[in-house]
């Protein structure tokens, strides 16, 4: 499965355009330009799964950091800051990574 099966490739592109630049990555407008809010929680469970590279059944800081080249490969990093601020807004048990449920209920809110 690709992320490209569930997202169009033209939002997508548009997504990771809109923060090309450093510390300019939202995640609230990331998930609503690349189409993902508007997913069902079946279709965010697959983006997850896509997005946890090394099947963890977590998304963690160093997985976080290249967010952005699961999406569109040759795309920039995510800045400490960015990576960070990601995980504590999606971290609702304080355990320093981002799991499947809190990955829906981030991507939905």
């Amino acid at each position: 499965m690709s992320l490209t099966s569930i997202l169009s490739a033209e939002a997508i592109d548009n997504a990771v355009k809109d923060c090309s630049a450093p510390d300019s990555f939202s995640y609230k407008k990331f998930f609503q330009l690349c189409g993902l809010s508007s997913k069902t929680p079946k279709e965010i469970k697959d983006v997850f799964q896509i997005l946890d590279e090394d099947n963890s059944g977590y998304i963690e800081e160093a997985e976080l950091k290249f967010f952005l080249q699961r999406f569109v490969p040759g795309a920039r990093t995510l800045t400490d800051a960015e990576a960070k601020s990601f995980i504590s807004a999606a971290d609702d048990d304080n355990d320093g990574k981002i799991g499947a449920e809190e990955f829906q209920t981030m991507v939905l809110s």
